[in-house]
Parts: C-alpha cells; structure tokens; sequence
C-alpha cells in the first residue's frame, strides 16, 4: 500500500477487455474513458492482431494520453486496457499496466483490479530463485509464476499461475490470440461480460458497456475463468470454493452510480443508503445538501425519505486536475476552495444537513463544514452514508492507516468537535447490510469491523494487532496525539 497523506479513499484500478471486433483499441479507449473514476494516475492499452501483441501505456488521464495516431498503432480485433490508482507499488511509469511480457508461452499482457495479499511473499521466493522484476507492482508476480511454469498449455499455466496468489483480484489478461477474464474466489472486485455485436466485452463496471453500445449479459462469477477465443467462450472454475466477500465500498464509493456492480444499480443501493440514514439519524433542518459527485445519491435519499427539500448548496469544479498551482500557502483551504464553492442563497440562514459517502481524516470534512458556516449557514448537521472507517483496506484500495482514520481513534463526539459541526450522524453495519439487500452476506464490510475475509500480510497484521493494544491499553493518549497532528493540518 502507498503512504500518502489523504483525505479520502482512492479508486483502485479500472479494466476492460474486447474480442472480436475491428476496431478493439478504439473501443477500449471509450471503455476507459468511461472508467476514469477508477484510476487517475496512468493508462494503458494493449492490442493484438491475431500474431503480436502491442503496448501503449502512459502516466495521466485516458483523453491526455491516447489520440487517433497512437491508437492507429495498436492493430487488432482484440484488445485489453488498464487505468490505475497505484494501491500496491509507487505511481510511476514502470507501475502502469497492461504489464506485457514474452516468456516460453508466448507473450501476454496483464490487467489487474485488486491486491495480493501474499505478493511479498511470493515475490521473496521468486528473487531467490534468481527472477529480476522490473516494477513494484504486486501484478507482476502473477507474470513470474506464468513464465515458470511447466504446464503444457496457455491456459493451464495461467490457471496455474493464478491458483497461488491471494487476495483480491478481478483480471483479463491478452495473448495474440485470446482474451481470458477471472476473478478471484471471493469476488472481491466487480467484472462484467458483455456483447457488442459479435464481440464479447469483459469490465469492471457497466458503465463502460453503456459507453460504447454494448449489452450486459452477467457477471464474471468468482471464482471463473472465462477463456474467449476463435473458438468462442469456455468458462471454467478451478479454484476451491471460498466465501463470498464482495467489496461493500463499491456501492458506497467507488462505482459510478449509472453502473451495475454485483447485479445491483449502485444508484439504488445510494439512494436506499440515504432513506435509512434519514430513519436512523434524523434531525430538524430546512434544506439537505450533499457533498457533490459521491454524496448526491444518498442525499437524495435523505432528502425523500425526511422530507427536507435537497439544495445543490455546493457546487463542483469538474475541471481541477490532479494538480493545481496555489499562489499563496496563506491561502486557507485553497485546495477544497479551488474545487467546491458554495452558494450562499442557498446557504444562508439555513439549518443544513450535510450528506458525505464517508469521512477518513476528517480534514476535507473540517473545511467543507467550515466553508457551508462561512457562506452563512446557521447550523450543520453531517451525515455519512456508511459506517465509521475503523480499519485499513488490504484488497485493493488506498486507505490511510488504522492510526490515521479518525473513528479508529476518536469518539463520535470528538470527531464532531473535531469537524466543528451541530450534530454528526454515520449510518449503521445493519442499515448498510440492508440496503444492499438479501445477499448483504456475501459482502466485505472489514473496513468498518476490522474483521479480514483473507488473512492480511504478515507485517501488516502485526502492525494492526499493536493499534488494537493501543487503542485499548493507551487509547486517551493516542487520541490526544491524534488530535494535536490533526489540528495542525
């Protein structure tokens, strides 16, 4: 995981995939532009006319990166693509994805949503036996594992390959003449199956299908391998059966609110999100006010369900890039400023319930309140859409560690004191569970109980068995510490 001082939770990684039609790298252009969300940092593509596979992969945003010369270059009917948040290596050229390699079984290029728990391991086994990694990706091990194998086809060394890591992991991976798709047994992460014509389309949400015309036909099931060539579409499953954790994030976060992720509209599961946050956490007020793009679906909710009116009472920049000159560090909240502006009429005078998808520090949340009291709100009540984030995420998303996630070491009243706000209201395990609907079994909500579907890394697990004694045994001075480093941010 990267250490990076943030202040909200970052997409993982974005793929797709495309066999069969003649103009497979344009249209895995439009399927990653479609699934910018999910990755900001580089992008990739790499495409095969049916003999060679070709790469084309850069830091920074689809649109920046690809043009009509550079996607002339990648021949082919079939293609995969990759955009990236790096939750495991730096962000950095040699990071970006696809990965592509030529090895005894011929070449083949990777895509990867998630995160190898065991990757450390593997990769220590691997340097031992003398392989050479040219990245810090936990991907590339999957690639080591593939080109050492002795198994007698493509497809079995890849099976193979695969059956050794942990973790989280939804893949399409391209040989000259194939497109394989696979989740892993738990399901961490979403993949699609689609149809364009008499192409097959395989993604991480159906947004992307939309995008580009294409029908959604199911879900990638955990646990399946999906081999898609010449021959048509073989599905196996050679994985031992594992309990369903699907990450419950997705609906919270990540996931764009047009897509189907794990069969369910995300923009549903938000809005329901919202109506039992109103049951659970109501409060007297004239106008409800979510914090835009993530906190809109749920504020909707609240707002049906309380009866209070909704008000776009922020409004959003939806052209800061990921970096931006600030003239003057006197300048206080630059940053949230340069992409939220409030609209005082809306504002003033009001009594506003604030409606976020979920607080990780604190800091953003601190000067959005401030910001709302600023343009002339008499009161402010937050509301989250999910529970308090207690624990670190080890399948594939960026998060703080346990000791900087604000509710794993402050009280509810403390963190309202902290963001300065009237009242503060998070959403409970059960409503979320039951806004995502009878299979709320199948999800992993570890971010919110500290309990791991997959055992964690080794280092890690003792990292987070020492936050645990100190919460328990010293927890009134790592809070006091907590606060003092807050305050000065």
């Amino acid at each position: 995981m990267t250490d990076r001082k943030i202040d909200a939770f970052k997409d993982e990684c974005g793929v797709f995939g495309i066999f069969g039609h003649p103009e497979a790298a344009n249209m895995t252009y439009l399927g990653l532009y479609a699934l910018q969300h999910r990755g900001q940092e580089s992008a990739g593509i790499a495409a095969s006319d049916g003999e060679r596979v070709r790469l084309s992969r850069e830091m920074g945003y689809v649109a920046d990166i690809f043009d009509s010369e550079a996607l002339s270059q990648l021949k082919g009917s079939l293609a995969i693509g990759h955009v990236r948040y790096s939750t495991a290596g730096e962000s950095r050229l040699s990071n970006a994805q696809p990965i592509l390699i030529d090895c005894a079984h011929g070449q083949i290029a990777i895509c990867h949503n998630g995160n190898l728990v065991n990757a450390r391991e593997l990769k220590d086994e691997l340097v031992q036996q003398g392989s050479i990694f040219q990245s810090g990706s936990d991907t590339e091990v999957i690639l080591h594992l593939y080109a050492r194998s002795r198994a007698g086809s493509v497809d079995d060394a890849l099976v193979e390959s695969v059956s050794q890591v942990q973790g989280a992991f939804s893949l399409v991976m391209l040989t000259p003449d194939r497109l394989v798709a696979l989740r892993d047994p738990h399901g961490f992460r979403p993949l699609a199956l689609g149809r364009l014509g008499d192409a097959y389309v395989v993604c991480s949400e159906t947004c992307a299908m939309d995008l580009i015309g294409a029908t959604y036909e199911r879900d990638v099931e955990p646990g399946e391998v999906l081999i898609i060539s010449a021959s048509g579409v073989r599905s196996i499953k050679p994985f031992p059966p594992a309990p369903l954790a699907h990450c419950i994030f997705e609906h919270v976060y990540f996931a764009r609110p047009d897509s189907y992720v794990f069969g369910k509209s995300v923009n549903e599961v938000r809005t329901e999100l919202g109506r039992i946050l109103a049951r659970e956490q109501p409060v007297a007020a004239d106008v409800v006010v979510p914090v835009p793009d993530s906190g809109v679906c749920a504020a909707m909710g609240y707002a049906d369900e309380s009866g209070v009116p909704l008000r776009m009472g922020l409004i959003r920049n939806h052209y800061v890039g990921r970096t931006f000159i600030q003239p003057q560090q006197s300048i206080r909240h630059f940053g949230v400023k340069v992409k939220l502006n409030p609209v005082r009429s809306i504002l003033g005078g009001k009594r506003v319930i604030l409606v976020d998808d979920s607080i990780v520090r604190g800091t953003t949340s601190r000067k959005i309140v401030r910001m709302v009291r600023a343009a002339g709100a008499r009161e402010v009540h937050v509301r989250i859409s999910c529970p308090p984030t207690i624990s670190p995420c080890f399948y594939g998303v960026d998060t703080p560690s346990k000791k900087e996630l604000i509710a794993a070491t402050h009280t509810l009243e403390e963190i309202r004191e902290f963001l300065e706000a009237d009242t503060i209201g998070y959403l409970s395990l059960e409503g979320l569970l039951t806004a995502v609907g009878p299979e709320r079994r199948s999800y992993c909500s570890s971010c919110y109980t500290g309990v791991y579907p997959v055992a964690i890394p080794r280092d890690e697990a003792t990292y987070l068995q020492l936050a645990l004694k100190l919460d328990k045994n010293d927890r009134l001075e790592n809070r006091d510490v907590n606060t003092e480093a807050m305050a000065k941010s």
